[in-house]
């Protein structure tokens, strides 16, 4: 049996499980690594990040990689397009979902929780993101679908970029750009009532109620103030 090393928060991981949700495949165990953020686990994983793919001792590294292998070993159904041009679409409207938004949302994220924001920061990262929706509000579908009608790798990838957007620029002091963008905010309403959109945000509230309750108690700061030493002893013996 396949493998997906995954967390709940994590939007990358959130991107593979709704796929496998979506393709209905059912050999695939979904689990945290109990060392992820550790020095072991850079160790087995030297991008140190999730998701990764256990293929019987073979390790697959990044979401968008995982996501390609999956619909070449799984085809059926596809969420890809039917078409040579509609598959590059899809992939078009991923990749902004990826790289435009989920990516600098990724990194702004670090400025909800830091002790002293960086607006310098806030103001570059935050300002992709706004720009992107804009460029997102023009190219989405108008049914209720990234693309092409039906649910595809775009929808995959778009799901936990909006999720992030949602949540974290309200949390450094900017204004959530979706209602501004009137067909991204049409999409946004229609995609959280498709079920494996649904589950997939269900565990991303799930994994974000959690950290927020890690941060209130004080234990995500030992945590990470743990993983920091680790990895600093780590280094000098390297």
């Amino acid at each position: 049996m396949l493998k997906l090393y995954s967390g709940d928060l994590s939007p990358y991981s959130a991107r593979v499980r709704m796929q496998i949700y979506a393709k209905g495949i059912t050999d695939i165990a979904i689990e945290r690594p109990p060392n992820f953020g550790m020095p072991a686990f850079r160790q087995e994983h030297p991008i140190g990040r999730i998701p990764v793919l256990d293929i019987d001792g073979d390790m697959m590294p990044e979401s968008e990689v995982i996501a390609e292998y999956l619909e070449a070993v799984y085809p059926e159904p596809s969420l890809l397009g039917t078409s040579p041009r509609e598959t590059a679409h899809i992939r078009t409207v991923a990749r902004i979902g990826d790289i435009y938004l989920m990516n600098n949302m990724f990194m702004l994220s670090a400025q909800s929780r830091a002790s002293s924001r960086n607006q310098g920061i806030v103001d570059l990262l935050g300002g992709q993101v706004v720009r992107n929706v804009k460029a997102l509000d023009r190219m989405i579908g108008r049914d209720g679908f990234a693309c092409c009608g039906r649910l595809t790798l775009a929808d995959c990838a778009l799901v936990p970029a909006l999720f992030l957007i949602q949540n974290v620029l309200p949390t450094v002091g900017m204004d959530d750009p979706i209602p501004k963008a009137g067909h991204v905010a049409a999409y946004w309403a229609a995609i959280q009532t498709n079920e494996h959109a649904a589950r997939t945000l269900a565990e991303l509230y799930r994994g974000l109620e959690e950290r927020r309750e890690l941060i209130r108690s004080g234990a995500f700061e030992k945590m990470m103030a743990a993983a920091a030493a680790a990895h600093a002893e780590a280094e000098k013996q390297a």
